[in-house]
């Protein structure tokens, strides 16, 4: 249960009581905000601990909600402009509430029906969800932080010459190479990865593939599921194309052949003429 009401996050709150309007919900400072008939479930009594989401609604109001947005504040993602206004856009986070991305937010010319990429945060004079598209002011260079990641998620934000920049746990920027890169990744996708690297200036060096003594054996349960679902013969080995072996099996020549070694040395699979198969 939540000490307080955060807006723009997800709150764990009370059912104090009913009213006409809905039930208001509690936190432990004894702060309450309504619950809206319309969210309101027959599994839902006055005693319980419910999971919602807290904004302000279209008439400024305080409310909270059982609808997921697509982020909360601190977050990033690529959003929908919905509609435009004298001071600014609207973008769509998911609640029956558009978001307001204020002039001095945006960077460059938005046009409805466009998905762009925003950091949510809430607005310290006014309580209000805001959405900016100056991101880099919401990430953080803090190398000691950075230290403990290890497998992390990503948000593909955009293409350069060197590889894909990325959002990491919503905290870091990163980079993915493209010599290391053997599946397909596209701006606006969401993935599991590893941190290779901490730069000195807080920025990650980003991996799709588990770094140090696991990586040969996520890579070999990848050969080893790319063989079942072919019915146990591959016609690959180790003389294989390095570009068939990365459209296949999504990993390097070298990883292949650690991971095939591998298999092979575990008695899982052998190799012969026509290529391998599950033993």
């Amino acid at each position: 249960m939540n000490k307080i009401i955060q807006v723009g996050k997800y709150n764990k709150l009370l059912i104090d009581r009913d009213s006409d309007y809905g039930f208001y919900l509690v936190a432990k400072d004894e702060s309450a905000v309504l619950l809206p008939n319309s969210y309101i479930t027959d599994d839902m009594n006055i005693g319980d601990e419910v999971e919602v989401f807290v904004y302000k609604d279209s008439e400024d109001r305080i409310v909270s909600t059982t609808q997921i947005p697509y982020l909360i504040a601190g977050e990033f993602e690529f959003l929908e402009v919905v509609d435009k206004s004298d001071f600014g856009v609207f973008v769509d986070i998911g609640l029956l509430k558009h978001v307001l991305v204020p002039k001095k937010m945006q960077k460059g010319s938005l046009r409805v029906g466009q998905k762009y990429l925003f950091a949510l945060s809430v607005d310290i004079s006014t309580n209000r969800l805001v959405a900016d598209m100056r991101i880099h002011k919401y990430l953080s260079h803090d190398t000691a932080l950075a230290e403990h990641l290890k497998a992390v998620d990503i948000l593909v934000i955009a293409k350069t010459p060197m590889g894909y920049k990325v959002i990491v746990n919503n905290t870091h920027e990163g980079m993915l190479y493209n010599n290391e890169i053997f599946q397909t990744v596209k701006i606006t996708q969401k993935l599991k990865a590893y941190v290779k690297k901490v730069r000195d200036d807080g920025k990650l060096d980003i991996s799709l593939n588990p770094i140090g003594k696991n990586k040969t054996d996520t890579n070999s349960q990848t050969l080893l599921d790319r063989l079942k679902i072919h019915n146990g013969l591959l016609s690959y080995t180790y003389k294989s194309d390095a570009d068939d072996i990365k459209k296949m099996f999504g990993m390097s020549k070298k990883a292949y052949k650690a991971s095939l070694t591998k298999l092979i040395e575990d008695n899982q699979i052998v190799l012969d003429e026509k290529g391998i198969k599950i033993k």
